[in-house]
């Protein structure tokens, strides 16, 4: 479903040119469940902005179900990133004083789905991250932890193949982590592809693989049955 294939991106940094990834390659498939790990600014979040079309690669290609994003139009391009990707950041950036619900079906009507089926839909995800009760409360009424639980929702709300996770369970105590995590090996299960940075052991260990990132370059990861 997810194709990298010698993916290199810099950055300028101090007048030189830094590779956040130095050739990266590695191959998703629907049904499976992807653990990224490795220190600090190795380039995690820089391979999961590029798998979800937010940035381009400097070199090589990176594939969704064998297009390349780079020969994307704009179109394309934007109904990839609403329709077929759920982006869940390190922070949840919800909208102040709008509800969990509305927060949670911003995505659908930014991809034009009425009002009223997109806060369906959203309650449904909602409700499967626990925040069903508390979906007319605003973010300055809630948690940190829930807060991040409303923005899972909201990536996963439109039933999104690809699901990129950034450190979901950083803002989540162990028993709701342990929730999200099983919740995302369903998805997987149900023939989606979960691709899932963190730092969290237990968290890498509901994957069925697990790689390391470490100074731009891919390699198996602590308890990986199998490499890129």
């Amino acid at each position: 479903m997810l194709e990298l294939i010698d993916v290199v991106k810099r950055y300028r940094s101090g007048g030189e040119d830094v590779h956040a990834l130095a050739g990266v390659s590695l191959t998703l498939e629907g049904g499976e469940m992807l653990a990224l790990q490795g220190p600090s600014g190795s380039g995690k979040t820089t391979l999961l902005l590029l798998a979800a079309g937010a940035l381009a690669a400097d070199a090589g290609s990176v594939r969704y179900r064998e297009r390349d994003l780079a020969g994307m139009g704009e179109r394309e391009a934007a109904q990839y990133r609403l329709g077929e990707v759920g982006l869940i950041a390190q922070n949840s950036h919800l909208m102040a004083r709008v509800s969990a619900v509305d927060n949670a079906a911003t995505k659908l009507v930014l991809g034009r789905v009425r009002l009223d089926e997109a806060r369906e839909e959203a309650l449904h995800w909602l409700s499967r991250v626990g925040m069903g009760a508390r979906a007319g409360r605003t973010p300055e009424e809630l948690s940190g932890g829930e807060r991040q639980r409303v923005a899972v929702a909201r990536a996963l709300a439109g039933d999104p193949k690809l699901i990129l996770a950034d450190e979901p369970t950083a803002n989540l105590d162990s028993h709701r982590s342990a929730e999200l995590i099983a919740l995302l090996g369903e998805l997987a299960g149900e023939g989606r592809a979960v691709l899932l940075v963190t730092h969290d052991q237990e968290a890498a260990a509901g994957a069925d693989r697990v790689l390391s990132l470490r100074d731009g370059r891919l390699g198996a990861g602590v308890g990986s049955a199998s490499g890129v």
